[in-house]
């Protein structure tokens, strides 16, 4: 019996489950002051030593072939790394206050009342989110409006709301909920 595509798709699977662990374990805090980057992690597979003939007899292979003697790849738990020239995602800003939200939640409805659809929370979850790239690509309009444009969404509107209404949520965004950026 061969089990190597069994052990092949094995790692793979725990290689991917460990990718989306990671990549799902970092939420955004709530003070921009208190982010710190997470630990460094050796990235690297782990490579186990070849099977000797004494765990080879007994499966049926047979001990000392080139089959046998291929090293296997295990994965190991580790967050993946930034690949080089990027930056770490900026912190959201901290949520606004009741005021702060109406006053957000009304510059939305004005551009077009679909934008928030009964989902104050959502709206203003994106907008902090839309804040990120903002921060992220300052002078960037382009970039900031075609974020804008695929983040905020509704089920009128599940493309977007075109470029123009987009152009003026991210003014919105970046008159109520980010300033400083």
């Amino acid at each position: 019996m061969n089990l190597r595509p069994t052990a092949g798709l094995l790692a793979s699977c725990a290689l991917a489950v460990a990718t989306l662990t990671a990549c799902g374990a970092h939420e955004p805090t709530a003070s921009p002051t208190t982010v710190t980057p997470p630990p460094a992690a050796a990235s690297s597979p782990t490579v186990a030593p070849p099977p000797s003939t004494a765990d080879t007899a007994g499966t049926g292979g047979e001990a000392g072939t080139a089959d046998t003697a291929r090293p296997t790849v295990t994965a190991t738990a580790s967050a993946p790394a930034r690949p080089a020239g990027t930056r770490a995602a900026a912190p959201l800003p901290p949520r606004p206050d009741a005021h702060g939200e109406a006053a957000y939640v009304r510059a939305l409805t004005a551009i077009d009342p679909d934008i928030v659809h009964d989902d104050e929370d959502g709206a203003v979850d994106r907008g902090r989110a839309q804040c990120r790239t903002i921060q992220a690509f300052p002078g960037d309009t382009d970039r900031q409006v075609a974020d804008a444009e695929r983040r905020f969404t509704s089920p009128g509107h599940p493309e977007g709301f075109g470029r123009a209404k987009a152009a003026r949520i991210v003014d919105a965004v970046h008159t109520q909920l980010c300033p400083a950026f």
